[in-house]
């Protein structure tokens, strides 16, 4: 009998692919929903909406009728999740959620993550305010929009100002006048705060400024010239003279180009969309109560073989993902399954949503307006990454790279004498700079204060490490360079944690600051040949500067924030129990920090909100023992 042992059986690899989808179209049901493919490391590769779950996921391992990027998904698909919905329209808008957040591969996915301004007639106050509004509506009253950028919004409040004399001032600032401000002096403010009109007038004021934004200009404009008319009349010439500059001033805010402020649209969207080279852009027109609130342009991220059609249906269930559509919607292409998109998006805003293609008059030159707008932003975006291009194959040639970089990070370390210490990451690509990529280290230590290279190596060990594990599971893949702020020192520091990490397929470079610090005078330490210069009006080197510059940026930005944040903090923040409303309430009763240090037991229980055992826990922190 032999003495050697077999070696035990390898346990089998998980099942990818067909076979995955395949072993759970068992138990899918045939009820609308959305479904999730997802790869090993659990992330969604593809979010899809049916109308039958399992119809439309059994198409998925019919590998002949799919193309090829659908093919590469199914092949690393190791899983499938599913949610079950009531109708195909509850899928689509529950489909365009998981894609804005998820941003599978595999989808086209609209990268928006900036929120948009709102104009809001705060109504919580006897004399509303006008003001620019951002995030959740907790305030009361009404809200008008969604307007393109701030700058849009601010041209509203100013219009508000000159034509409605309505104020834009806080409730603060309004209880604690007592003389009229600049705004009043400039005709652009009634003065509610110190008696210059009555709470009855300024609501007539409030009313017409809805009317307007209503879309209800020529009513407005009757009133005024009514009021001007009886106040000439009756010899009120410096009444009638006031609101004559307020009839011009609302003359001035509509007239502008019809193309811009169609009249035959109150409340709409115009959106249109223009590709080239595999590439989209959407442009999207906000037209409000007749009023143009300005335009902005999105590029969705797609496969360069998606249809027009196709991209711009996916876009509109994205879009309106976190804002109220408008009854109608207007676009340049025909949107497939446009009934179900408009029953969709009728069911999120509680009315009727309709969206065409016009083909003649008044809408159709307004979409060919935005159609256009979307065509010059596209060629602009084009026209910069060709140049951006360039910059990176010449970066691939100075630093001996095989292809162009697509992803380069940049280094940087901030801080005063070692305090409020931090490294920062900054990361730049084909795409410019991805700051949602842009990573902060609180330096942890122990560090001697004032050490760059410790603090140096700590980040990289930091990033790097954590890279290497990620990059395990399945994550994403190394930098192709890494840009070091610093001289010979740096570099070698830097260079001395990627070899303890086995690191050796990733390019570092340190740029140090020539003499004077000057611009332009830079050496560059490869390890692979000496410090080099490059010539001071090289495209390459102003590249690499900006790369720095922005590390700096960053970097400077996040101490300062941290140094700041320390100033407001006190030895209150120290004693475990005591959080921000504890903390305000004894500051407001004892009036200081240093107040509350020197209060007795009983004075500290005295405070409200404060228990025994609180204020026990309080004072034996202050007195220990």
């Amino acid at each position: 009998m032999s003495d050697i042992s077999e070696p035990a059986p390898a346990s089998p690899a998980p099942e990818k692919g067909a076979a995955v989808i395949e072993a759970a179209l068992v138990n899918l049901p045939l009820s609308p929903g959305v479904y999730r493919m997802l790869d090993a490391a659990g992330d969604a590769l593809y979010v899809g909406k049916a109308r039958s779950l399992k119809k439309r996921v059994a198409s998925f391992i019919q590998s002949g009728r799919l193309d090829e990027r659908l093919r590469r998904m199914v092949s690393e698909t190791c899983a499938l999740e599913i949610v079950t919905t009531h109708t195909e329209a509850e899928a689509l808008l529950l489909e365009a959620n998981l894609i804005k957040r998820l941003k599978p591969r595999f989808n086209i996915v609209l990268r928006d993550d900036k929120s948009y301004p709102w104009l809001m007639l705060a109504e919580d106050h006897p004399f509303p305010q006008v003001a620019k509004h951002r995030g959740a509506r907790t305030r009361k009253g009404t809200y008008w929009g969604p307007f393109a950028s701030a700058w849009a919004v601010n041209q509203t409040v100013t219009a508000m100002e000159r034509v409605f004399l309505l104020r834009s001032c806080a409730d603060t600032v309004f209880a604690t006048r007592t003389r009229p401000c600049l705004l009043h002096q400039i005709k652009r403010c009634s003065a509610p705060c110190v008696g210059r009109i009555d709470a009855e007038e300024y609501a007539k004021l409030v009313a017409q400024a809805k009317g307007f934004l209503s879309g209800k200009v020529a009513t407005v404009q009757r009133e005024l010239s009514a009021e001007m008319q009886v106040a000439s009349d009756n010899r009120e010439f410096e009444r009638a003279a006031s609101l004559r500059d307020r009839i011009r001033g609302l003359t001035h805010v509509q007239g502008s180009s019809g193309v811009i402020n169609p009249a035959s649209l109150e409340d709409a969207d115009i959106v249109a969309l223009w590709q080239r080279a595999g590439q989209s852009c959407v442009q999207v027109f906000f037209i409000r109560g007749g009023h143009n609130n300005g335009n902005r342009a999105h590029f969705p991220s797609h496969a360069k073989s998606d249809e027009p059609g196709d991209v711009l249906a996916a876009f509109l269930a994205q879009f309106y993902d976190d804002k109220p559509p408008p009854p109608q919607i207007l676009t340049n292409h025909e949107v497939p399954e446009c009934e179900l998109i408009e029953d969709a998006l009728s069911l999120k805003a509680g009315r009727r949503v309709n969206i065409a293609v016009p083909q003649r008059g008044e809408k159709r030159a307004v979409v060919l307006h935005a159609e256009t707008n979307a065509r010059e932003a596209l060629e602009r975006k084009l026209a910069e990454s060709t140049g951006h291009a360039k910059l990176l194959e010449g970066l691939a040639t100075l630093f001996g790279l095989p292809e162009p970089p697509a992803r380069i990070e940049i280094y940087d370390n901030s801080h005063i004498m070692g305090s409020n210490a931090y490294g920062v990451m900054v990361v730049a690509g084909p795409e410019g700079f991805c700051k949602n990529a842009y990573r902060k280290y609180g330096i942890r230590g122990p560090i001697t204060p004032g050490d760059d290279f410790a603090m140096m190596r700590e980040v990289l060990t930091r990033r790097f490490s954590r890279a290497l594990k990620e990059q395990e599971e399945g994550g994403t893949d190394l930098p192709d360079i890494v840009l070091i702020d610093g001289g010979a020192g740096q570099f070698s520091a830097a260079r001395a944690v990627l070899a303890d990490l086995g690191i050796t397929d990733v390019k570092l470079v340190a740029i140090a600051k020539g003499p004077d610090r000057d611009a332009g005078r830079e050496w560059f330490h490869t390890g692979d040949k000496p410090p080099f210069q490059l010539p001071p009006r090289d495209p390459v080197l102003y590249y690499l500067q900006r790369l720095r510059d922005e590390a700096h940026r960053f970097a400077i930005s996040t101490h300062r924030a941290s140094r700041s944040k320390a100033l407001v903090r006190s030895e209150l923040d120290e004693i475990p129990g005591i959080g921000a409303a504890r903390k305000k309430a004894l500051l407001h009763h004892f009036g200081s920090a240093r107040g509350v240090k020197q209060a007795g037991l009983e004075d500290l229980h005295a405070a409200p909100g404060i228990s025994t055992e609180i204020a026990k826990r309080v004072y034996e922190f202050f007195h220990p023992g």
